[in-house]
């Protein structure tokens, strides 16, 4: 009886998880996605909780009271520009805890077969399996110890370097990319020893090599790069705890690691696709070098003041607003959504282009202008408003660097040729709302400050549209 509640319980929180990942591909239907992941997974702890061979239930209820307490903390304390490096802390939680779990069914599994009498749901599945199965399991545990263990310094890394903590500057060891090769031809090694011993050994080398992995493939990967990254080790978190769940004949764990695993496979795929660049020349190189000297930039940047920019928009009949991190970390983006309302009350079109990778986040932008109340009909994505510049009276870019550079298509050495842009100065006028005359978190320089129909709005973002506002009637 506890197991067929226990079975049925798991069907619908995989329900529950699949509509959650379904109603978060449109803005108006977030909300509600986010609360179906919400009970999907209040019903699957419950359903866990008491199901068959749940142990010790009230010690699991401690550590989730502990652990949710923790994480509202985190959660109120965080800002909203701090959420890329917070989700990148969250996958390196999921990364330990497989390896920490993979590790457990070693140990189990080792004891059950050397005729310990070892009690729980996990060793009684363990009793019941032959020689083949117990080979299989061996498996997929190390798998999962090894995504995870990937999963886990990756994470780390990722999280320094979003912080600020790390340099957003692509770095390898000596030996570049022969470490990596070398640490996962240790790591298939150790699989083979692994199966023929059974041994703690191999596995603990394996954990080495890939907590090594992990390290230095994050570590080689630039600043510009980070969205796809966090994607990836969205992903990378899923496939791991898919691992374990078929280690611990846990249907649930299998289903919801796939689900996640795939999404942000296809996510990394999609931003890739963006930045016309393929999956693995991201993870192998990222954005860390070039094919030459870049393109040197020639003219001056010339800055505008507050009266200037107001003029201007009092002269424009149609406006597009880009907004980048820069805006995020201003928390600027009331005080757009404000001026927004302004210019449109006046019988101006205001619209704003978004870029697939915008900020350190996917949907990092969609989420800030949508928590300001902008309407979700005048938030365009690149493709959908990329042709409309030319016919632009005026463009005013807040806090965005790669994805309005022109060096994309002007220079075939840069370190992001190729790369899809918004095509921002073929508008008659660009306006860009910038602290200083910096290259910004990626390190590259932007042709697009030294144009002549571009004029430089310094200040901080929040501050300078705040000015703005009083300008305009």
């Amino acid at each position: 009886m506890e197991f067929g509640f226990t079975t049925a319980a798991y069907v619908v929180a995989a329900v529950l998880f699949i509509l959650s990942l379904g109603g978060l591909s449109g803005q108006e239907s977030a909300k509600r996605a986010v609360w179906y992941g919400i009970v999907g997974m209040a019903l699957a702890v419950f359903a866990t909780l008491i199901g068959p061979g749940a142990g010790l239930w009230w010690l699991s209820i401690i550590l989730i009271v502990a652990g949710g307490a923790i994480g509202m903390y985190v959660a109120k304390k965080v800002e909203m520009t701090e959420m890329p490096q917070l989700v990148a802390a969250m996958h390196s939680l999921v990364g330990l805890a497989a390896v920490f779990v993979g590790y457990n069914a070693h140990f189990t599994m080792k004891a059950v077969t050397s005729g310990a009498d070892y009690h729980g749901a996990f060793a009684e599945l363990v009793a019941h399996k032959d020689g083949v199965e117990l080979g299989i399991l061996s498996v997929e545990l190390f798998l999962g110890i090894l995504i995870g263990a990937i999963t886990f310094t990756g994470s780390v890394v990722a999280y320094g370097k979003l912080a600020g903590k790390v340099t957003s500057a692509a770095k390898k060891l000596p030996g570049g990319h022969m470490l990596n090769i070398g640490a996962a031809v240790i790591s298939v090694i150790c699989l083979i020893w692994y199966m023929s011993t059974g041994g703690f050994f191999p596995l603990f080398l394996m954990t080495l090599a890939a907590l090594f992995i992990g390290y230095h493939l994050i570590m080689g990967i630039g600043g510009a790069d980070m969205p796809v990254v966090v994607s990836m080790l969205n992903s990378y978190s899923g496939w791991a705890a898919a691992a374990i769940g078929f280690s611990l004949g846990n249907d649930l764990l299998i289903v919801v690691g796939a689900l996640v695993g795939s999404s942000g496979a296809i996510l990394s795929y999609i931003m890739c696709k963006a930045m016309n660049r393929s999956f693995i020349s991201v993870i192998l190189g990222g954005f860390g070098g070039s094919a030459g000297p870049a393109m040197e930039v020639e003219g001056e940047q010339v800055a505008i003041d507050a009266d200037g920019v107001s003029t201007a928009l009092d002269e424009a009949d149609s406006i597009v607003i880009v907004p980048g991190y820069g805006m995020a970390v201003a928390q600027a983006q009331q005080n757009v959504a404000e001026l927004t309302r302004k210019l449109r009350a006046k019988g101006k079109e205001v619209r704003f282009a978004i870029h697939p990778v915008a900020g350190r986040l996917p949907g990092h932008m969609n989420v800030l202008l949508a928590e300001a109340k902008v309407p979700y009909d005048i938030v365009l994505e690149m493709d959908e408003i990329n042709d409309d510049f030319p016919e632009t009276d005026v463009v005013i870019v807040i806090g965005s660097n790669d994805i309005v550079n022109p060096a994309a298509q002007e220079d075939p050495n840069s370190p992001i040729a190729g790369m899809p842009v918004l095509e921002v100065w073929k508008a008659k006028q660009v306006f860009v709302s910038k602290r200083g005359q910096g290259t910004g978190y990626s390190g590259i320089e932007n042709p697009l400050f030294y144009k002549d129909n571009t004029r430089m709005f310094y200040g901080d973002a929040k501050a300078s549209v705040g000015d703005l506002l009083t300008r305009i009637d």
